[in-house]
């Protein structure tokens, strides 16, 4: 037993069953209050098999704070998940239903039903000692295309060094499932998390990618080395791949798709089920960035090549010629002191350059939108932004945000970093 699975996890082993020596993928999923459980389940069982086998994990929650309607429905999804599992489980791909009631309320929430589920493929995969196997995190709502199996293991294989990646993911945009307000409200907040990375992009940050919780993977040595999943009930897919994005030969894999829901929700506080309501409830319109926050950052970035060797008196210098956002961020963050902290640690300015995009980084750069936001720029319509940035890109600009949405997808299918 390593040493993350002695002082890391939270509960011991749950499965035991025979582990496959042929173990080289562990699907997790989160469910709480999810009555077509079962539809994603049978998403990823039509799904080709990759030359490894997979096992899938649900982790079926509540807390002591659970109400009891919601207890009710969680406690008849897991007879009915149980049920098909026993059905549905073959050799090279079995499915595992677990159900941890009444939680430690401090606790419960998706971050730590994703830990005690990732965890749990920590144990499957240390019973054969495998360092490299796979855990995907995928949603108790979400579907994907037939190769999800198949395209993330020859992501993973084409890219050795990469710890970790995101998987591309695109809501769906019409259909029988949701009302024609809810498929409109999601086609503006998927369209404003591709504009908030391609501005990122755009402006010069380096660690620009999307941390979508139902859309991303990892290698299992690499996740107990980075101590393992978080407990946060909300954002916790956030927090968790910038620990990964971070060590640099962070990856997207762009050969398959997952299909979250575009469901309206209000069990966390944000994210796409909360956004998809707000935005039904504001009468369709919806805000994203102002352009200028991020012409702001990107005149601050081009100038942190030659930060390596200036004094003080310089560094209070180039703060007077930034634009008066970001020039009074940085100010309080302490920048001037970080950055001479900095240069007593390195020895070039290419290093000196990583270190300090490691201290400014997605945390400081989402403080700071917000921040320009509430003192300097209000919101755009996403409409607006997407239209600033096709220009700036030069790309076609579309006659609708749908389309602007499908352009955008294919554009950063092509461009990102691989």
């Amino acid at each position: 037993m390593n040493q993350y699975l002695q002082t890391r996890t939270i509960f011991t082993k749950q499965i035991h069953s025979r582990v496959s020596e042929n173990l080289g993928m562990a699907v997790v999923i989160p469910a709480f209050d999810e009555p077509f459980l079962l539809l994603s389940l049978m998403s990823l069982k039509k799904c080709d098999l990759p030359t490894c086998d997979v096992e899938v994990i649900v982790i079926i929650n509540d807390s002591e704070k659970t109400s009891p309607k919601i207890k009710s429905q969680n406690f008849e999804t897991y007879k009915l998940a149980k049920e098909w599992a026993e059905k549905n489980s073959k050799p090279r791909l079995k499915f595992h239903i677990l159900y941890f009631p009444d939680l430690n309320p401090k606790f419960a929430g998706v971050g730590f039903a994703r830990k005690i589920g990732m965890d749990e493929a920590c144990w499957r995969f240390g019973k054969l000692r495998n360092r490299n196997g796979l855990i995907l995190c995928f949603d108790a709502d979400s579907k994907c295309e037939l190769n999800y199996f198949v395209a993330i293991e020859n992501h993973f294989k084409n890219h050795p060094k990469s710890p970790a990646c995101s998987i591309n993911f695109e809501h769906p945009t019409h259909g029988a499932d949701f009302d024609e307000e809810t498929y409109k409200a999601v086609i503006d907040y998927e369209l404003h998390l591709r504009y908030f990375v391609e501005a990122q992009r755009w402006a010069g940050f380096p660690f620009a990618f999307q941390t979508i919780g139902s859309s991303m993977a990892v290698r299992v040595h690499e996740y107990q080395k980075q101590g393992g999943m978080n407990r946060r009930q909300a954002g916790e897919d956030f927090y968790f791949l910038q620990k990964f994005i971070e060590l640099g030969k962070f990856t997207e894999c762009n050969e398959t798709t997952v299909i979250p829901s575009p469901r309206p929700s209000h069990r966390v506080p944000f994210g796409t089920g909360k956004a998809v309501g707000d935005i039904i409830n504001s009468n369709g319109v919806y805000e994203t960035y102002a352009p200028e926050s991020f012409k702001d950052l990107k005149m601050f970035f081009e100038k942190v090549d030659g930060l390596f060797q200036i004094d003080k008196t310089e560094i209070e210098d180039l703060l007077k010629s930034l634009p008066e956002s970001i020039s009074s961020y940085l100010q309080s963050i302490s920048f001037e002191d970080r950055v001479i902290e900095i240069q007593g640690n390195v020895s070039n300015q290419k290093a000196f350059s990583n270190r300090l995009f490691r201290w400014f980084n997605a945390f400081k750069l989402m403080k700071f939108v917000h921040y320009s936001r509430e003192n300097f720029y209000k919101n755009v319509t996403i409409g607006k932004a997407s239209t600033w940035i096709f220009e700036e890109r030069g790309w076609d600009i579309q006659n609708s945000n749908l389309e602007f949405l499908k352009a955008i997808r294919q554009k950063q299918k092509k461009t990102s970093g691989q």
